[in-house]
């Protein structure tokens, strides 16, 4: 009788089992290439500041083992570094667990979606697909499996420069809302000078009364003031006679043309008698409704908004006047306290205040600015492009009228043009603490924002910035650039013709449109015009275009260089002669 030892036998089943495993996880190691992967984008694109892909994997039939288990990592890989995808995992049909299951009589797929953030290593890599299969207690790595390259990083070129907008005071503009791009100075000041003479009902005859009034005296020394004075200019004087709409029309029309009469040939001989020539015009109303009705408003008489109503129904006078004579005792106070001021003559002057010179501004900016009214200060800032001046200039409004948020406001957008954007921000925050809910300031907040990286927050100020002016726009479409919105972004930026609106619409696919933004940017010496210009060049094969652009580029700045020789967009001429003269 033989004896078996049972330890040596069961060592040999599991040497059996061990190396059965191994040589299944090493056959499907071997066949690896008969796994096929659909990339897309076939080649890795950055939107949004992420960089997704999605895979799809087939296997082929009789290649997965019903008991093993694969985790495949796609990693893109870069110079001086990796980054790795989520991983996926696929089983055979024996394996308990709840991954996506491979048939081995009939293979079978999965897909796959995810992102990572991009950096600008990424801008040229590779994206490989790491698997290991494992089989009970053993596991097998295969060689990694190249499967796209990447990475289109065109949207991060974005020109990150968010207007800031100027401070004002400002002022409506044709439609009726807050411009402000306009210029609250106005050296040449419109200004006049009003008063009536009274006359008694029917009558056009002047009263002595009426003549040596006080409004009469002070009219004359205005008129005479403005006429001698260096720094005004008397424009004219106007008379414009009236008749109260009681009585007949005929009966009007004669009374308001004789008091026309008596009164501009009054005006006429005061003129005269200061020896002040001015132009004179006249005219007479018979009927003054618009004063009427101006005077209705203000007053307190019982049924007013009865009389208010009939004057909005009726246009013809006779029918109006009927319909509030029926009005019986609203019409006697109406007679003894409306109608008497509108028998009347009124005398208009008209003068120009003639303010300081640009020169006298200018001067007085730097040797005595609280002289200076806060418009002339602001608009000495104007009169220079030298930033310091400027920010002189914007640091002494700030002390000549400190609770005035534009000081700090200004001061803080000549150090934004200069892309000292943390030194401003302080600046802005001490004007939104004057002006909580102006919105030029949420505007200029913003641009801080993005241009420290947070977008959430520049895009929650900048719509707090609503209707500041076209800056938002612009800002605004940075922020959809940003966030890969690139139809939103073409729109927003419209028109613009800045670097931004041609890569907004290049990334929408309008090639034309962007090249013609391109073409028509105002932006003298702007090397990213040029680099978004090569881009349409590459992407609608237009060597010339493309070529003519990157040499224009690298001229006006040598530091592209690096980025141009690792933009995916143009890896088909990386090997090109005339391309690596560009970048070298």
């Amino acid at each position: 009788m033989k004896h078996f030892n049972f330890k040596s036998l069961a060592s040999v089943a599991l040497a059996s089992v061990v190396l059965s495993s191994c040589a299944s996880l090493q056959k499907m190691k071997k066949n690896a290439d008969d796994i096929s992967f659909k990339v897309t984008p076939e080649v890795l694109e950055e939107h949004g500041g992420d960089v997704d892909v999605a895979i799809d994997g087939v296997f082929p039939s009789k290649y997965f083992n019903k008991k093993a288990t694969i985790v495949a990592t796609p990693v893109l890989v870069y110079e001086g570094g990796e980054t790795a995808y989520e991983p996926v995992t696929v089983q055979g049909e024996k394996v308990s667990g709840n991954n996506k299951v491979i048939s081995y009589t009939n293979g079978g797929n999965f897909s796959y979606k995810d992102g990572v953030p991009y950096t600008a290593d990424m801008r040229k890599s590779e994206l490989e697909i790491r698997m290991t299969a494992s089989k009970g207690a053993k596991s097998v790595d295969f060689e990694p499996i190249k499967v796209a390259d990447g990475v289109i990083a065109t949207p991060s070129l974005v020109v990150n420069f968010p207007f800031p907008i100027l401070g004002v005071q400002r002022e409506k503009n044709t439609t009726g809302v807050y411009d402000p791009n306009i210029d609250p100075f106005q050296r040449i000041v419109p200004d006049t000078y009003t008063t009536d003479i009274k006359y008694l009902i029917n009558s056009a005859v002047l009263r002595n009364s009426e003549l040596k009034k006080e409004d009469i005296e002070k009219l004359k020394e205005y008129t005479k003031d403005a006429y001698e004075a260096e720094r005004k200019e008397l424009k004219g004087v106007e008379v414009s006679a009236y008749a109260s709409p009681d009585g007949e029309l005929e009966l009007n029309t004669k009374l308001s043309e004789r008091r026309e009469g008596t009164s501009s040939k009054y005006v006429e001989s005061q003129l005269k008698k200061a020896k002040i020539e001015a132009e004179l015009k006249s005219k007479f109303t018979p009927e003054d409704w618009d004063g009427f009705k101006e005077l209705m408003e203000k007053s307190d008489i019982q049924d007013k908004e009865l009389i208010l109503r009939v004057l909005s129904m009726y246009s013809d006078p006779e029918v109006r006047e009927r319909e509030i004579k029926n009005l019986s005792s609203a019409f006697t106070a109406v007679a003894d306290d409306i109608l008497p001021q509108l028998r009347r003559a009124k005398i208009t002057a008209s003068v120009d205040l003639i303010g300081k010179t640009d020169e006298e501004i200018a001067a007085l900016a730097a040797t005595d600015p609280a002289s200076l009214n806060p418009a002339e200060l602001l608009y000495a800032a104007t009169l220079t492009d030298d930033k310091n001046k400027q920010l002189s200039i914007y640091k002494s409004f700030t002390e000549v009228y400190p609770n005035d948020w534009r000081g700090y406001n200004n001061e803080g957008m000549v150090l934004a043009q200069q892309m000292k954007f943390a030194e401003a921000k302080p600046l802005f925050e001490k004007a939104e603490s004057l002006a909580p809910s102006e919105p030029i300031i949420k505007n200029n907040l913003g641009a801080c924002a993005l241009v420290a990286g947070d977008v959430a927050k520049a895009e929650e100020l900048f719509g707090a910035a609503s209707g500041a002016g076209p800056e938002v726009n612009n800002n605004l479409g940075i922020v959809a650039i940003k966030k890969g919105e690139y139809e939103k972004a073409a729109k927003l930026l419209d028109g613009s013709n800045t670097p931004n609106e041609g890569l907004a619409k290049l990334m929408a696919g309008d090639n034309t449109g962007a090249l013609k933004a391109l073409e028509n940017c105002p932006w003298e010496g702007c090397y990213m015009t040029e680099y978004f210009k090569a881009v349409v060049g590459a992407r609608t094969a237009k060597e010339n275009l493309m070529y003519e652009s990157l040499e224009k580029a690298v001229s006006m700045n040598a530091d592209l260089k690096p980025t141009i020789a690792t933009d995916m967009e143009f890896a088909k001429y990386f090997d090109e002669p005339r391309f690596q003269e560009i970048v070298k």
